[in-house]
């Protein structure tokens, strides 16, 4: 699918135009013992006053910059539109580590078109670092800017992976996928975890190589999508098939073609 590249950059300046704004109600908030307050799901799921901030002045933006996009986003669901285009958003992704003080937290912007992530941006305010993904990735620290590329990893053995929580008593996996998860991490030669879609951008930049999760949700990784594709990796599902696509919310990212392939057959068998 082919769009107007001007028409792609602008909407790119005001995705992070949107970063900007979410940044000037997320970080006054952080490392200040911000009031948690628990979704009451079947896991604690703490929200705070910087997700519903963040997510309020990215939609009021939306809606005076283009009235006819749809948004969806985690604290206030889906606003319909008129048309092809939708804005993803995930204010704070990672609240957890947000109310612990870990700048491992960050804020996902994706634009969609008739469904498909076509942009992609994540966001960490407190590091300054972000990303930006469509055709192809640029990762920003400040006023430095170059491309994102993927590590070209195709070992398994070398591979550094990485996980939000490895547990089944964690609220991510059930017994079977923990336990695909354990059989991945033998395999592998780093494991890392708690870095939420951090991790993600991580990859994109070639310091992780694999990436595994389940029960993510639209605003958790359309995001994602165009980052990791746009710097030379892989995501689908655990069964190769496009995100989103199961019912369980799974994704396996990778940074080469071979390394996706041998990580699904261990989570597979």
């Amino acid at each position: 699918m082919s769009f107007d590249p001007q028409e792609i950059a602008e909407l790119a300046a005001f995705a992070e135009h949107l970063a900007d704004a979410a940044r000037s109600q997320t970080l006054p908030h952080f490392r200040d013992r911000a009031a948690v307050t628990d979704k009451e799901g079947p896991v604690f799921d703490p929200v705070t006053d910087a997700d519903r901030n963040a997510e309020r002045k990215i939609r009021t933006l939306i809606e005076a910059a283009y009235p006819g996009h749809a948004i969806l986003g985690e604290e206030f669901g889906e606003k319909k539109g008129q048309g092809p285009w939708r804005w993803v958003i995930d204010p704070i992704d990672g609240t957890r580590a947000f109310v612990c003080g870990a700048p491992t937290w960050v804020t996902l912007i994706a634009l969609e078109h008739d469904g498909a992530p076509v942009l992609g941006l994540i966001d960490q305010p407190y590091t300054d670092e972000r990303w930006v993904g469509q055709k192809g990735a640029v990762f920003q620290r400040g006023k430095t800017s170059v491309a994102c590329r993927v590590s070209g990893v195709t070992d398994l053995g070398r591979a550094r992976l990485s996980t939000t929580d490895p547990r089944a008593a964690g609220g991510y996996f059930s017994d079977a996928e923990a336990g695909a998860f354990a059989r991945l991490c033998e395999k592998t030669q780093v494991q890392r975890f708690s870095l939420d879609a951090y991790a993600y951008a991580l990859l994109a930049l070639g310091e992780l190589d694999l990436v595994a999760e389940t029960t993510l949700q639209r605003h958790d990784y359309a995001a994602l999508i165009p980052v990791i594709e746009g710097a030379g990796g892989v995501v689908t599902n655990w069964r190769g098939a496009p995100v989103g696509s199961d019912g369980r919310g799974e994704i396996l990212a990778a940074a080469t073609p071979e390394l996706h392939e041998a990580a699904m057959g261990v989570l597979k068998a």
